[in-house]
């Protein structure tokens, strides 16, 4: 790491933080926010958090975790002005929580192997969730705003603990195929019902595909996110044999497109 010339600390976070929201003297645009407003920019910092990991990149890390952090910053300020927590409690909640979830280490319970830990970690959760008498549905602490496909995947695990799952690849492959074909078929529905039942459908296939990627132990997102990337290099390649002209591609065919797409291929 490079030496800091600078003291700040976490303190001095804070109380940057409390000077944008001050009414008098701070940044108007930081004083309008609320919880609401500054949700986007949390999902979008830890997004860009990944993306940092993704490219292997510990400079750009240490920034976008800077800018998560900062986050969290933000929406204990706004609470600690209503008087509902501050970033102390924030610290204290996580304290707590980790070593009553970590009994394994910070108290005497035994724990070997990763099942056991897991089921433990599952217990202890649904002890916290009885104490604070919320949905008593299994279901009911998986967040909303996920992605969506790792949303599905943590359903499909929370349902596979009471015995809701299929029980190899086989069954799965026959859903997909089953889910595919209900897709052709909603494609060729009446015109004032086809984009409600195509989305319908096109929603249940991907919900299985991810049930197929919970099953290889592969996280959907993980493997899309290469797939991105993947056609993001590869249309490159494209771009570059067209010296990056908009309408020199235009006017190309597919054809020619897709020659170049295949030689990008064999160059990885």
């Amino acid at each position: 790491m490079k030496p800091r010339d600078d003291h700040y600390d976490i303190h001095e976070l804070k109380t940057i933080m409390a000077r944008l929201r001050d009414r008098d003297q701070g940044c108007p645009w930081d004083i309008k926010q609320d919880f609401k407003s500054i949700s986007p920019y949390t999902i979008e910092e830890a997004y860009e958090v990944v993306d940092a990991i993704e490219k292997n990149d510990k400079a750009e890390l240490c920034d976008e975790l800077g800018d998560l952090l900062f986050q969290v910053i933000y929406h204990a300020q706004m609470a600690d002005e209503e008087k509902a927590f501050d970033f102390d409690d924030v610290v204290h909640a996580i304290c707590t929580k980790l070593v009553r979830r970590h009994p394994h280490v910070f108290g005497d319970e035994d724990l070997s192997s990763d099942e056991d830990i897991r089921e433990m970690w599952e217990r202890v959760k649904r002890e916290e969730k009885a104490d604070t008498k919320e949905d008593p549905s299994l279901l009911a602490d998986i967040p909303v705003g996920l992605p969506a496909m790792t949303r599905a995947v943590k359903l499909q695990k929370k349902a596979a603990q009471v015995g809701f799952d299929w029980p190899d690849t086989g069954p799965v492959l026959d859903k997909i195929q089953e889910e595919l074909d209900e897709l052709k078929e909603a494609m060729h529905s009446p015109a004032s019902t086809r984009k409600e039942k195509v989305e319908e459908e096109f929603g249940d296939l991907l919900f299985v595909m991810a049930n197929l990627g919970r099953h290889l132990k592969i996280d959907p997102e993980t493997a899309v996110r290469s797939a991105n990337k993947k056609f993001v290099d590869r249309f490159g390649y494209i771009e570059q044999a067209y010296d990056h002209d908009k309408e020199k591609m235009q006017a190309a065919s597919l054809e020619a497109m897709d020659a170049l797409w295949d030689e990008a291929k064999e160059h990885e």
